[in-house]
Parts: C-alpha cells; sequence; structure tokens
C-alpha cells in the first residue's frame, strides 16, 4: 500500500520540487498540495493522509501551530530555509527536518526515516491484551531521538508538559509531552487511561479494585471519570 503524502508550501518552486520527489518513490502518492495550512485543513478533513511535508514559515498559520491543532496528526517531515525551526520541529515529534533547497539525496534520507518511525497499529481483530511484540514509538530525549519499544513499557505518568515513561528496563524516560499527547500516541495498543494522571500497560497490570491498578508493585490510583471505562476493559 502507498503511502498518502501532502504537500503544504506557499513557494510554488518548493511544492513543484517535493512533488517531483514524490513522484521518483514508488511506494509514495501525492494526494494534494496546499499553499497554506486553511487549504490543508479541508484536504485533511476529506482525504486520508498518512504523511505531510510541511513548511514552518507560511501565512496565516505557521506549519508548527497547524500541526499542533491536529487531534490525529499524520507524521510530518518539516521543510523549510529557516534552520532556527529545527528544535521546535523535532519537539513536536517530526520525522525529520529539511532545509531548502531539498535535494533527492536528502529527500529519500528522510522518507526512509517514516517507517522506522512509525509504530505499527494492532488489526481490529487482535484482543486488548495482545500487544505487537514488534511496535515502537521514538521520542526526543535529551536532544536525540530514543527508540522505546512499547511491550517494555510499564505505565505513563503525566507533568504537567512532561510525561515520565516507566519500563522494566531501568529508570523513568522524562518526555517533553502531554499526556493526552501519549493517550493518542497509545491508543491503538496495549494500554488504557486510568486517571488524569496515569495510562498503563493492561498486560502489565498485576491486581486490581474499584479505587486502584498494581503495575510493577506500584499502586496507581483509578480516576472517577475513568472507572467505567476501566471496568468495561478489565471486566
Amino acid at each position: 500500500m502507498k503511502t498518502q503524502c501532502l504537500v503544504v508550501d506557499d513557494e510554488p518552486p518548493a511544492l513543484e520540487v517535493l512533488a517531483a520527489h514524490i513522484r521518483e518513490v514508488a511506494h509514495l502518492e501525492l494526494v494534494a498540495t496546499c499553499d497554506n495550512a486553511l487549504a490543508a485543513f479541508g484536504v485533511l478533513q476529506q482525504q486520508s493522509v498518512d504523511l505531510i511535508f510541511l513548511d514552518i514559515k507560511m501565512p496565516k498559520m505557521l506549519g508548527t501551530d497547524f500541526l499542533r491543532s491536529l487531534r490525529h496528526p499524520p507524521q510530518v517531515i518539516f521543510t523549510t530555509a529557516y534552520r532556527e525551526y529545527a528544535y521546535e520541529g523535532f519537539e513536536l515529534d517530526a520525522v525529520d527536518y529539511l532545509l531548502k533547497p531539498v535535494s533527492l539525496e536528502r529527500f529519500l534520507k528522510a522518507v526512509a526515516k517514516v517507517n522506522k518511525t512509525e509504530a505499527p497499529t494492532a488489526s481490529a481483530a487482535e484482543p486488548v491484551h495482545a500487544p505487537n511484540p514488534e511496535a515502537f514509538l521514538y521520542f526526543r530525549i535529551d536532544r536525540k531521538m530514543v527508540k522505546v519499544v512499547l511491550r517494555d513499557i510499564l505505565y505513563v505518568e503525566g507533568l504537567k508538559d512532561y510525561v515520565k515513561i516507566h519500563t522494566v528496563l531501568g529508570p523513568p524516560l522524562v518526555v517533553k509531552q502531554t499526556i493526552n499527547g501519549m493517550e493518542e500516541k497509545l491508543s491503538e495498543s496495549n494500554f488504557l487511561r486510568i486517571h488524569r494522571s496515569f495510562i498503563v500497560a493492561l498486560d502489565k497490570v498485576r491486581t486490581f479494585n474499584a479505587r486502584h491498578i498494581e503495575v510493577a508493585q506500584e499502586e496507581l490510583p483509578i480516576g472517577r471519570l475513568f472507572r467505567q471505562r476501566v471496568t468495561e476493559v478489565l471486566g
């Protein structure tokens, strides 16, 4: 199946270059080009998109603000002439960051990262307690992209604009990411939100009652607004 691509850039030459590069790659398919973020909104409402090549400095709305506005964003490769935006781009979990003019060689390197950063999603027929053992996500930690295998996660703890990812491997990983953002990333895997501050791996739950869940000898609270869903899932 081809990766459905959307290009968003207010500079016609940049649109043409990226469209040409996409046509050079057999597994990519260009579904639309847009010269501003508002037009891109319209495309996303009508068309399934797997990957956006997104300019940052555009009129009406910055590309970074556009990405933040999407509830379930596809993967993104930022394209811009401004190097100073690179850090913010990676903070938003972008696959890569391309400086204009974008060469075909650099484009191909960025595209090669797409499948590596995309966590496999579970089939609808898979039981919720059986995660794909190969599924993983990348998170930016200390200026590096760190691979986290989903089966290693015990639970996620929210701390305002950061989360702690507690794993079986050692000390928790601190990531600049909201708990809501983590819930979206993990929504199709073996995880359940049990509290405004906690997401647990279902296969790591040892015991539970109406108020608490035990994971790795830690007793985590079940939020009042989450109890019905916890009861439905855990039975």
